[in-house]
């Protein structure tokens, strides 16, 4: 077993990881910063398909298209390195860590990964087509949308990054499970109010489409079925070990 580092020791090993990480931010920034253009237009996809005949994005002070594309470098720099910058922080904590404790950090990114993933994904793929659809139909003769390139930016990004952590639900109920603050009763309880208000965004997001509403809905209702089960198999294990003998 290795000695204890001093904290001076912690403090360098901290600084070697924090610079290894943004020099991967910043080679992955330099490289996306060369597709930046293809990257946003790639990202505005919906957003322009849902825009009435003619209608163009727009830019409104020199250096805004500039920036933005410097913002989307920048975005899709940290998203292509986060692999080198999560190995970096296991590095970092790993010493720390109890040999059971280690098992659990290669599913625990993995899932969290692929969640991420897959809610941005069900953001872009799913919600941005339908609900940009829905915004623009408030268009008419006299009001015609014609939107900025940097607002659009914003709105997109936070979505994406809102759903993603959406999707992250079932893990963080399993570390609220685990610290017992929540349990599967609690949960189970809110069910029917937890449905009827994803079934009430989702109508908002998609009028008067049922078929897409159903399509934002349902794994939304499945996500949060899945961390009732997780709250049951984790939060079961965890008032065994907690009751008294």
């Amino acid at each position: 077993m290795k000695e204890k580092q001093t904290f001076i020791e912690h403090l360098e090993e901290l600084r070697k990881r924090l610079i290894i990480s943004l020099i991967a931010v910043g080679i992955s920034f330099a490289v996306c910063y060369i597709f930046s253009k293809e990257i946003f237009q790639l990202l505005m996809i919906p957003l322009q398909k849902a825009l009435p005949p003619g209608a163009t994005m727009i830019f409104t002070t020199p250096a805004e298209a500039f920036f933005t594309y410097l913002k989307v470098a920048l975005l899709a720099g940290i998203f292509a390195a986060s692999p080198v910058v999560l190995y970096q922080i296991w590095l970092f904590v790993a010493p720390a860590l109890y040999s059971h404790e280690k098992r659990y950090v290669i599913p625990f990114v993995c899932s969290s990964t692929l969640l991420f993933i897959g809610g941005a994904a069900f953001g872009y793929f799913v919600v941005f087509p339908s609900g940009f659809k829905f915004f623009m139909s408030f268009a008419t003769d006299l009001i015609q949308p014609a939107p900025r390139l940097k607002e659009s930016l914003s709105f997109c990004s936070m979505l994406l990054l809102t759903f993603g952590l959406t999707f992250e639900l079932p893990l963080f109920i399993f570390f609220l499970s685990k610290l017992g603050v929540v349990d599967a009763g609690m949960l189970a309880r809110s069910r029917r109010y937890v449905i009827v208000g994803i079934f009430i965004v989702a109508a908002i997001l998609t009028p008067p489409d049922v078929v897409t509403q159903f399509m934002v809905a349902v794994p939304l209702v499945v996500l949060y079925e899945a961390s009732i089960w997780v709250a049951k198999i984790f939060g079961r294990r965890h008032e065994e070990k907690e009751s008294p003998k």
